[in-house]
């Protein structure tokens, strides 16, 4: 059976991904900050199969032992520090962790790997935020990259560090361009999944009303379920390569938001939605659009829920588990 070892294993990726690969036959480890991480129930409920190792992307010798005891064929790097806003308030742990982690996760990979560097295959998690200030729309894999936030910048580094392992010493590294997927996995402070248990509770009476910051940004979301197949097809080539993974739609919040209240019955939202400057960015990022041709012509990828499809879907869930709450 394939081996596969996967960091970031308590996000919405890594949980998808686990269940794919487990589905597939692989044996799944999953590298967990902490032997006391409140998120490891979370990982032993959805994914029971899966065997969780306590490590750290900011030690490469720990690294070292995680994959020695893992012994993977694949090696899924999804860990980061993935909030976006967080990242200017704290630029110098995102920097170590979303940035220098993906070195030393690389350096541990190929020591690991030791004479046949190839041996093992290393999947880096990059992001649609390393195009920031855009250059061109769509973007694709040879867009000029300006990031705009110091997670985007921390990606950057890891992503051209992927393939520099990969041109300097012949690893197989493929870096996946992931642009935004969401999911019912999402966490609460993502603008999807803010918006959709806003929406939620605003129907059951819990909440009046929505904080959010500018409402003209536009992005191009997809369904996190469909974006960890695009990685486990990236491991299958016989060549390392990087990918763009989006849907080639882009859609705004204000969009996001007719589709959500629309699911629960309301059609003006105006009265419920407040904008605060507190929730605007820096450095505004205002229109990200992949163009996902490669993935699609190389990995036969494409996305598979569509945008309305996965709007409802948050909120379904969402109103599901507003309910229980106040039972």
């Amino acid at each position: 059976m394939p081996r596969a070892l996967i960091t970031g294993i308590t996000g919405q990726d890594g949980l998808y991904l686990a269940e794919l690969l487990v589905a597939k036959g692989y044996d799944v480890f999953g590298m967990i900050r902490g032997q006391n991480n409140p998120k490891m129930d979370l990982v032993r409920n959805a994914v029971p199969e899966v065997e969780l190792i306590a490590g750290d992307l900011s030690d490469v010798s720990g690294l070292t032992r995680v994959l020695r005891a893992a012994e993977p064929d694949e090696v899924y790097n999804l860990g980061a520090i993935s909030y976006v806003a967080y990242s200017w308030e704290n630029a110098s742990l995102t920097t170590d962790i979303t940035g220098k982690g993906v070195l030393h996760m690389l350096e541990a990979t190929r020591l690991y790997a030791g004479d046949e560097p190839a041996s093992v295959k290393f999947y880096q998690a990059s992001s649609s935020e390393m195009f920031g200030k855009v250059q061109e729309v769509p973007q694709s894999e040879s867009t000029l990259l300006w990031p705009r936030s110091p997670y985007g910048v921390a990606k950057v580094f890891g992503h051209y560090m992927t393939i520099n392992y990969r041109e300097s010493y012949g690893m197989h590294a493929s870096s996946g361009i992931l642009f935004n997927h969401e999911s019912p996995r999402r966490g609460p402070e993502f603008v999807t999944r803010k918006v959709t248990q806003a929406v939620a509770r605003i129907k059951l009476g819990l909440q009046s009303e929505l904080v959010l910051g500018n409402l003209d940004a536009k992005r191009d979301w997809g369904f996190a379920g469909d974006y960890v197949d695009a990685m486990w097809r990236m491991l299958q080539q016989p060549e390392a390569d990087d990918y763009v993974i989006a849907t080639g739609e882009t859609h705004s919040i204000r969009e996001l938001l007719d589709v959500a209240f629309e699911t629960v019955g309301i059609v003006d939202w105006a009265p419920y939605v407040r904008q605060d400057p507190r929730f605007m960015r820096p450095a505004e990022v205002d229109l990200l659009i992949g163009d996902p041709s490669k993935a699609k012509a190389v990995l036969g990828w494409k996305p598979q829920v569509a945008f309305s499809e996965l709007i409802q879907m948050m909120v379904e869930n969402d109103l599901d588990e507003q309910s229980a709450l106040v039972r």
